[in-house]
Order: C-alpha cells, then sequence, then structure tokens
C-alpha cells in the first residue's frame, strides 16, 4: 500500500477573497508565526518569526515579508489608511528590533506584531462582515 500524501494546502486553507476565507489565513499566518510550538518548563508560545529571526539578515527578511503578507490581506480587505499604516509600523518596528543581535531575538520573544495586526483585521472584519465571524468555543 502506498503511503498517504498529505493534503495541498489549497484544500486547508481557502483561496477566496470573501471575509471568512481571509480571516481563516490571517489567522493560520499569526499562529504559524507566533504560537506554532510551546518551549517546554515555560508554556510560552513562540513560532517562526522567533525561530527564523534567529538567522541575521535573511531571517528578519523573511519574517518581514510574512508579516507584510498580513498587511496586504488587510489592504484587500479595505481597512483603512490609519489601521494599514498602524499594522505596517508593528512590522517595520518588530523588523528593526529583531535586526539588532541578541537583544533582537529576546525582543521577537514579547513584540508579537503578528498578533497585533491579526486583532486589527479581527475587529474590522467583525465590525464591517459580521457575517464572516466565527463562533468560538
Amino acid at each position: 500500500m502506498a503511503p498517504r500524501r498529505p493534503a495541498p494546502l489549497s484544500s486547508i486553507l481557502p483561496t477566496g477573497t470573501d471575509p471568512a476565507s481571509v480571516r481563516a489565513r490571517v489567522t493560520a499566518m499569526e499562529r504559524v508565526l507566533e504560537r506554532s510550538f510551546v518551549i517546554p518548563g515555560v508554556n510560552m508560545p513562540i513560532g517562526l518569526d522567533v525561530l527564523i529571526g534567529l538567522v541575521p539578515v535573511v531571517g528578519e527578511i523573511v519574517t518581514a515579508s510574512m508579516g507584510a503578507y498580513i498587511v496586504w490581506e488587510a489592504r484587500n480587505l479595505g481597512l483603512s489608511k490609519w489601521k494599514l499604516a498602524q499594522m505596517g509600523l508593528n512590522v517595520l518596528f518588530d523588523t528593526a528590533i529583531g535586526a539588532i543581535p541578541v537583544v533582537g531575538d529576546a525582543a521577537d520573544l514579547l513584540f508579537r506584531s503578528n498578533t497585533k495586526n491579526l486583532r486589527i483585521i479581527l475587529r474590522h472584519i467583525d465590525k464591517h462582515h459580521p457575517e464572516a465571524g466565527v463562533i468560538e468555543g
């Protein structure tokens, strides 16, 4: 019997431009970047933002690009220029602080720009697109 292949990403995450699809994608991206793993003993969640950020220069470029994707999704949802600027500054600040050796790696654990940006998007979706809401239990 042949081994099972994992499902393609397109079947896991919706590809539409509707608010519910965007909500699912940005929530998944935030989870990957900020809460993929838990540090044993202290139960602190970390994600790829911290791990990739350990690689000098390239790590910050990659994580900034992934954070910019969340801002791009927000732009497509029609968030105000003020909110987009706030989100962009969150990503920029995270990238600038993360570029400082050692101190930046520790700061990545505390300043979670992608979580802040997710909250901004979710507030917008809940206010302007209530049909895309998710009942959490």
